[in-house]
């Protein structure tokens, strides 16, 4: 089954109608090029204002459900599509997610993923906002395949794309919110990038899955030089190859053509679930070999 995907690569204001208002033209834009499975960036409603610590910034967060995936649940069942909804998630007093809620091409919710992986690195102060995911890495069967999701920080660990594929995801996709300290990137930003991109194509390659990467661009500064946010979406097959890519600092809609079938066609040629040795990792749940 050929499965089109829309990935909206957009920039972000301070103002969360403003962005959900743009974010809703986008996906009817994506949807009128034809895609099936629409995914935003990550916390795509706001600033990324992790940048600072600001108890001022949890009044960003909302349930879910609740009024955004209210929203986009009537615009996903008029427009027959599968939306991916990242959102900052308040799940009760003092307990705060990075999320994302998967709602279905009839308009049902079917779930929320929450970031499991939470960074603590500068301008990316996650874990003074975010507890760990307690989810696990789940996959939906949706009208147009079944689809895994992670979140940024996630995207380099081998063991979350595994997870997901093991629980039979087709397509996985990362919604995201990464880029450049102004002051590294001369010296740095081409291999930040790179091994950004490098490691989601190998775990498209080694669990035998398309892999889609959703970013936003443009230069957000919440205080001092700020983040730069490489853009560059882009979307792999299962053998690694990259089926289209954004440009670094512009806002884009790709529109991807998936074919599902490929999936199992590439892991019965290179069968690495095969040829897992199970009896072989039972150290992989220690911190560290000592």
């Amino acid at each position: 089954m050929i499965v089109s995907v829309g990935l909206i690569q957009m920039s972000c204001s301070r103002k969360p109608e403003e962005n959900l208002a743009r974010a809703e033209r986008e996906i009817r834009e994506a949807a009128g090029r034809g895609a099936q499975i629409v995914c935003l960036p990550e916390l795509f409603k706001s600033h990324y204002f992790c940048q600072t610590e600001d108890h001022e910034n949890f009044a960003l967060a909302e349930s879910i459900p609740g009024p955004t995936t209210e929203r986009l649940s009537e615009l996903a069942g008029l427009l027959d599509i599968v939306l991916i909804v990242p959102l900052f998630e308040r799940r009760g007093a003092g307990i705060y997610h990075n999320s994302a809620a998967v709602i279905d091409a009839d308009g049902r919710c079917l779930g929320v993923y929450r970031k499991m992986h939470i960074p603590d690195d500068p301008l990316y102060y996650e874990k003074f906002y975010f507890a760990p995911g307690d989810l696990g890495f789940r996959v939906w069967e949706t009208r147009w395949g079944r689809i895994g999701v992670l979140i940024c920080w996630d995207q380099w660990f081998p063991e979350a794309a595994r997870l997901a594929a093991l629980g039979g995801a087709q397509m996985l996709f990362y919604p995201t919110a990464i880029g450049w300290h102004p002051a590294e990137k001369s010296e740095h930003g081409s291999s930040q990038h790179s091994a950004w991109e490098t490691v989601q194509r190998a775990h498209a390659i080694a669990n035998g899955i398309y892999v889609a990467a959703v970013n936003r661009t443009g230069a957000e500064s919440l205080g001092g030089a700020g983040i730069e946010f490489w853009g560059a979406s882009f979307a792999c097959d299962p053998m690694g190859t990259v089926l289209a890519r954004a440009s670094h600092d512009r806002e884009e809609i790709l529109i991807v053509a998936c074919d599902f079938e490929k999936v199992d066609l590439i892991r019965t040629h290179w069968p690495f679930l095969r040829d897992r040795r199970l009896d072989a990792y039972i150290d992989i749940t220690r911190r560290y070999l000592e």
